[in-house]
């Protein structure tokens, strides 16, 4: 919260309140400050916001449409999801040189190029199946069966289809790392951490998401490789304010932190693409009330 402190406190009168540059550390150092997703005191942690109710479901919902591989908007709309329906508008497409798509197709946004890298993309409702590199079946399977692999990378930026995206990737790539047990304690589990780049960070809406969002992507993994999920490390380059979020950050700023929630899984699961929603339960979520900010399109 200091961040959004030093960003509000500067220029209230640009549309970007601060451009806040960050010296991108060495991943195996993971010199950055950590977010908790467990420690031994915290087993289960889920860094979700607190000084403000967040939209636990919609950033649970938008993770798992990601995994899947879907890149139609509507699929989440019609679960009461509509952060993409902006982006996925007609007149929205019409303006990025989109308007041959029908509604709701973003194009190679994130979850194609998670699971089907390289692929060449023809609209929303093409079966893609066995096409591009599966990204992050690959991270899986390196944690599983080579886990100082350096290469453990899920990557949502591909310059070749930035041009057929309603909108670029924010958060651009993640890598994973596997902190193995020391010599003194062998039989301890592995732990998982991840650290995240976003090149474009709006501190009001986009952050709070993206920090629970890649929070449940390490539980996802760790749940699925036997590890345990341990830091969520993020790296931001261009982070900013919205004018019009400046006085809800003010009066959130006011609120004091609560303890974080709990993850954890009803059920095991054997495979990524068989989680559902309903898998997932956040427990002891007791955030201070909703603060209302505009979503920039």
């Amino acid at each position: 919260m200091t961040s959004i402190n030093t960003l509000i406190s500067s220029e209230k009168s640009s549309t970007r309140v601060r451009r806040v540059p960050t010296v991108p550390g060495p991943a195996r150092s993971l010199s950055s400050r950590p977010l908790p997703c467990a420690s031994p005191s915290q087993r289960g942690t889920l860094p979700l916001l607190t000084t403000k109710r967040t939209f636990w479901r919609g950033i649970l919902e938008e993770l798992l449409w990601f995994v899947h591989g879907s890149t139609d908007s509507k699929l989440l709309s019609t679960k009461g999801i509509k952060i993409w329906d902006g982006n996925g508008s007609q007149e929205f497409l019409e303006k990025r040189g989109l308007g041959h798509r029908r509604e709701g197709d973003l194009g190679p946004v994130y979850g194609f190029q998670w699971r089907h890298f390289g692929a060449k993309y023809t609209d929303c409702d093409a079966d893609y199946t066995g096409q591009g590199v599966d990204q992050l079946a690959e991270c899986i399977r390196k944690i599983k069966e080579d886990p100082t692999d350096r290469r453990i990378i899920l990557s949502a930026w591909n310059p070749a289809d930035i041009p057929l995206m309603a909108l670029p990737p924010c958060h651009v790539l993640c890598q994973f790392y596997v902190h193995l047990p020391p010599p003194s304690s062998p039989a301890s589990p592995k732990r998982l951490s991840c650290l995240l780049y976003q090149r474009s960070a709006d501190l009001g809406l986009g952050i709070p998401f993206n920090i629970a969002s890649y929070a449940l992507l390490t539980h996802l993994v760790a749940h699925l490789t036997h590890t345990e999920p341990h830091e969520l490390i993020i790296q931001l380059g261009d982070a900013h304010v919205y004018r019009d979020h400046v006085d809800a950050l003010e009066e959130q700023l006011k609120r004091s932190p609560r303890a974080f929630p709990k993850l954890r899984f009803k059920r095991e699961v054997q495979d990524i693409d068989d989680f559902q929603a309903e898998d997932v339960l956040v427990e002891g979520y007791e955030p201070h009330p909703p603060i209302a900010m505009k979503m920039s399109v």
